[in-house]
């Protein structure tokens, strides 16, 4: 029987199984990772190429005189707020105002009904004529009596009882006199007038109100000039008795010198400068803070009482004070840094104490000396003794003249 090659050769070379396979796959895998590692040393190890220096804008520090502004949030008010009641209780007839118009001094606001009062005016006048009639009578007497006296038809007494009488009906007559002042008073009072020149408020009292002497009517206030109310710092008083030690040198303080600003609710500045007119008796308790009175001119009546004002004036001023731009210092933790550059734009994270901001600027109490280059932006690139790449910074535009310089 003849046999057949190629079983023959299948038999001699079986295939592999599964477990073979997975088996050869394994041995790859372990000489890939063997000799990779091995290739990787033999390429030779190169350190990666050190970073470019970072590149910061530097600007030399300032030596300027700086103001030193404080601020203090107050409350406006009129210079005379005169509450309007009645001197008599009457019925509301008639408001004879534009609520919310400027009234002046004498100007009717109410009309209240006057007619009792006009009955006891002319009842006043009855009495002061029925008094006068009886003086006039007792007076006739006493001009009467005293001839008859030296002649005997009438005695002493009668003589004098007729002088007190008289004396009596002269009191009775300056009585009845001060009781018809007393009625023309009241009718008058039927008519409410403005004390004073002023805007008035809006009406309490309507037509046909009963109005007592204790019904508040309305308000008319003064409001040229107007006043304004802010609290200041026991600190802060106590820094300007210092500078201001007797009353003639507080009455012509610093803050009279450097004129108020008034910055209004929608952030813009008041066109009048104000100033201080009087400094509270006592410090509160409760805030340990002192009220202060300023004026300002309010020609157009634009402040109104009861709003919002905050106060700004010149505390101090910084004679040749280092000064940097706010960006320019970094804060960690409380305290302060600048990034000082020297000749070979190499960096020296150096600590600072800082002074009051001034717009853009900060001024640097110490640590840096005019004419030194700090980085003004970048200094986040930074680190100590790094060089860096150094050019001109620009800064921003100057702020306004007594912008917002603040005492710290």
């Amino acid at each position: 029987m003849s046999r057949n090659p190629e079983r023959g050769a299948r038999l001699t070379n079986p295939r592999p199984t599964i477990s073979q396979r997975a088996t050869r796959r394994l041995r790859s895998r372990w000489w890939i990772c063997l000799l990779v590692p091995l290739a990787a040393a033999g390429c030779g190890s190169k350190e990666p190429a050190a970073p470019p220096p970072p590149e910061v804008l530097v600007i030399d520090v300032a030596q300027r005189d700086v103001p030193v502004y404080g601020e203090w949030v107050g409350t406006t008010d009129g210079y005379i707020n005169a509450q309007i009641r009645a001197k008599v209780q009457g019925y509301l007839l008639t408001k004879a105002y534009q609520e919310g118009s400027l009234v002046k001094a004498g100007d009717v606001l109410f009309q209240l009904d006057p007619r009792q009062y006009q009955a006891a005016l002319d009842e006043a006048k009855g009495d002061l004529a029925r008094a006068q009639a009886n003086l006039v009578r007792s007076e006739q007497n006493v001009a009467r009596y005293r001839p008859l006296v030296e002649k005997g038809a009438v005695s002493r007494k009668e003589l004098d009882d007729t002088v007190q009488q008289a004396r009596a009906d002269q009191a009775s007559v300056e009585t009845a006199r001060a009781a018809l002042e007393n009625a023309k008073l009241n009718l008058e009072w039927t008519t409410v007038r403005s004390p004073i020149e002023g805007v008035a408020g809006i009406a309490q009292a309507q037509v046909g109100d009963l109005i007592a002497p204790t019904t508040l009517m309305t308000t008319v206030s003064q409001l040229d000039p107007i006043k304004v109310y802010f609290p200041i710092s026991e600190q802060e008083y106590l820094r300007f008795a210092a500078r201001n030690p007797t009353p003639d040198a507080a009455a012509n303080a610093e803050a009279n010198k450097n004129p108020l600003e008034l910055i209004l609710a929608d952030e813009t500045v008041y066109k009048h400068p104000g100033r201080v007119s009087a400094i509270n008796r006592q410090v509160e308790v409760q805030t340990g803070s002192l009220q202060i009175q300023s004026l300002f001119p309010n020609p157009d009546n634009v402040l109104r009482p009861g709003g919002y004002a905050k106060v700004r004036a010149v505390t101090d001023m910084r004679k040749d004070a280092a000064v940097v731009p706010q960006r320019a210092v970094r804060e960690i933790q409380g305290s302060y840094q600048l990034a000082v550059i020297d000749a070979d734009d190499k960096a020296t994270l150096r600590p600072v104490k800082v002074g009051p901001k001034v717009g853009s600027d900060w001024v640097i109490d110490e640590g840096v000396k005019p004419g030194e280059r700090v980085v003004a932006e970048g200094i986040q690139k930074v680190r100590d003794g790094v060089k860096v790449v150094a050019k001109p910074f620009t800064p921003p535009a100057a702020p306004v003249a007594g912008g917002d310089a603040k005492s710290d």
